[in-house]
Order: C-alpha cells, then sequence, then structure tokens
C-alpha cells in the first residue's frame, strides 16, 4: 500500500511516516517545508518538496505513484495567529484542503484521514468529556477552518466513491520514544515544548495567558495525548477505511484534563528544576476547558493508548529537546568548520 502525507516532515506528519515505514509501507510526503524539516523523515519516504494545494505538484504525484491513501496534515495551527490573519488560515487550511479533496476525488483516491482539531468545539456547555456529538462553535479561525474542511469531507463523500476518517486531535505533546523525530520548529507555541525549552535554558521564560478562567486553579485545562499515540490512531482510522469502513470523526485524547499550572509543575518534576513563568492576560480564540471522550475512536477503530501519562510525556519532550539542543550545536560547529575551510 502507498500512502500520501501531506505536511509529512513536520511535527505530527514525521512521526506519522516513521510509523508507516515501520509497518511495512509505502510512503511518499509531499511538504513545503515552511515548518518542517527534511531530516525529520524516515530515509525510505519519497518526498516532493511542493504546496498542498499545487495542483500541478499533486498531479505529478498521482502520476509518477499508485496512492491507495492519503493522510491530510499539512496546514496552520496557531490559533492566536489565526485570530490577527484569520484570511491566511482560510486559504492555507481551507481553501487548500479543498483542491486536495478534489484531486483526490478526481485521481479514484477514495480513503482519506483528516487532521482535524477540538477546536471546532469551542468552550463545551458541558466541557468533561466532550462527545463528537457537541455543538460546534469554533471560537477562532483556526477551529472554524477545520471545520468547514470536515464539511467539505462529508460533502465529498456523499457525492462521490470518497471516505474518510476526521481525528479531531486534543493538545499533542512528546516525542518519538526511539528519538528519530519531535517537535522541532522554532518559536513553536505548544506549552509542553515551551516548558520544556524553559526548563532547559533555552527560553528565558513561560507565558500563562489567563488566570481567572472557571477553572480549579484559574487556568485553562486540556487534554494532552502523546504524539505517538495520535499517530497510532491515524494506523487504525487508515485500516478501517481499508477495510470498508464508512466516514467516521473520532475523537483523540485521553480523557484526563490538566490545568496550565499543573503542566508546568509535571515540567518541573520531572525535570527537576524550576524556570520563571509569567502571567498576562486572556488570549483571543482560548477555550476555557475541554476534555475528550475518545470511546469512539476506542470502539470503531480499537484504539488503545500506550503513553496516557503526563510525565511520560513530559519525559519523551524533555529527552527530544535534549537531543535537538546537540544536534543545532553540531550544526552550528560544522557551518563553521565549511565557513574556515573555505576561507583556506
Amino acid at each position: 500500500m502507498t500512502v500520501l502525507v501531506t505536511g509529512g516532515a513536520g511535527y505530527i506528519g514525521s512521526h506519522m511516516v516513521w510509523a508507516l515505514v515501520d509497518a511495512g509501507q509505502d510512503v511518499v510526503v509531499l511538504d513545503r517545508l515552511s515548518t518542517g524539516f527534511r531530516w525529520a523523515l524516515a530515509p525510505e519516504a519519497r518526498f516532493y518538496l511542493g504546496d498542498v494545494g499545487d495542483t500541478d505538484v499533486l498531479s505529478r504525484i498521482f502520476l509518477e505513484n499508485q496512492i491507495d491513501a492519503i493522510i491530510h496534515f499539512a496546514g496552520s495551527i496557531v490559533v492566536p495567529e489565526s485570530v490577527v490573519d484569520p484570511l491566511s488560515y482560510y486559504e492555507n487550511n481551507t481553501a487548500k484542503t479543498r483542491v486536495l479533496i478534489a484531486a483526490a476525488v478526481a485521481a479514484g483516491i477514495s480513503n482519506f484521514v483528516f487532521s482535524s482539531t477540538a477546536a471546532v468545539y469551542g468552550t463545551p456547555d458541558n466541557p468533561v468529556p466532550v462527545l463528537e456529538t457537541a455543538a460546534l462553535r469554533p471560537e477562532s479561525p483556526y477551529g472554524m477552518s477545520k471545520l468547514m474542511s470536515e464539511i467539505m469531507l462529508r460533502d465529498a463523500a456523499a457525492a462521490h466513491d470518497f471516505r474518510y476518517v476526521a481525528l479531531r486531535y486534543f493538545n499533542v505533546a512528546g516525542a518519538d520514544p526511539r528519538g528519530r523525530t519531535g517537535q522541532s520548529t522554532v518559536g513553536a507555541t505548544h506549552l509542553i515544548k515551551v516548558a520544556c525549552e524553559a526548563a532547559l535554558g533555552r527560553r528565558m521564560k513561560v507565558d500563562v495567558f489567563g488566570t481567572d478562567y472557571a477553572t480549579p486553579d484559574g487556568t485553562g485545562v486540556r487534554d494532552y495525548i502523546h504524539v505517538s499515540d495520535l499517530v497510532a490512531a491515524h494506523l487504525k482510522a487508515l485500516d478501517y477505511l481499508l477495510q470498508g469502513g464508512e466516514p467516521l470523526i473520532a475523537n483523540c485524547g485521553y480523557g484526563q484534563g490538566y490545568s496550565v499550572l499543573q503542566v508546568l509543575q509535571a515540567v518541573k518534576r520531572v525535570h527537576g528544576r524550576d524556570f520563571e513563568v509569567n502571567y498576562s492576560g486572556r488570549r483571543a480564540g482560548d477555550a476555557v476547558s475541554i476534555v475528550a471522550d475518545a470511546t469512539v475512536a476506542r470502539q470503531k477503530l480499537d484504539w488503545t493508548p500506550s503513553f496516557a501519562d503526563l510525565d511520560l510525556i513530559v519525559e519523551t519532550a524533555l529527552d527530544w529537546e535534549r537531543q535537538l539542543a546537540r544536534k543545532n550545536s553540531y550544526d552550528i560547529d560544522e557551518m563553521h568548520r565549511r565557513l574556515v575551510s573555505a576561507r583556506l
């Protein structure tokens, strides 16, 4: 089986590529490398540099490879950025997903796994836990851009020989336990990554946005899922579609919420060192509290998490940050060596 992974050089996408290769699948990656890294990819994957909204690139991929399924990660993901620049999110997340869906339908590719988000719910009326049937009220253009993509998938499936699974992620964190890839984006906004960077002295401080939420300690509550468990859910979704499964939407989370302060305490506990925390006002688009009910994924996809422990998530994230620091140090030393050699 050959699987096209869009955004496959990014954080979650690179984990997906490694998992597919581990499973013996043939993998094709499309990524424009705006936030991803070519070095993060499994060497067995065939790589195309390009944009998911470029029909010429998609046509070339479909011509040169017999694609059986698409796993679509490519997109923009920063909630506050989407509030400031909403049109770019509707372009990159929604319009380009429409291009990809249309190209898949035209090419006869009927299996599609979509990277959606818990942001489609906004702040639920009954926040613990949230079901897939809950009201969909995104509080940011990011969440809305993903919901619009889900609607397109629904309508495409009703009109064509096309089936999909949309996985609504909760907060993804951690890194490959084998140390092959992790969250590597400079200036990333993921809380656990930011806190790990601060613990290792790579950031001056951690900013906490909002301390007056209606939560036990006043900070926002989220359900954190290890990236390896999330990738395992995609593998299960792929199997489900290949076995003839009908279109499906499923939450991906553990059903356990942690506040921002609890996460910071976990990072300090696992690392054993304190770091500065700065408190400021709420950010536009941030939900108060949201925790997953993942019964659909567990029952329909036969998904069972293996890393459902906050300290374990933090431990793998810290390990990756240490490895990334060594890699960056090596890259700088190598660049300096080449410059010196060139001058000589």
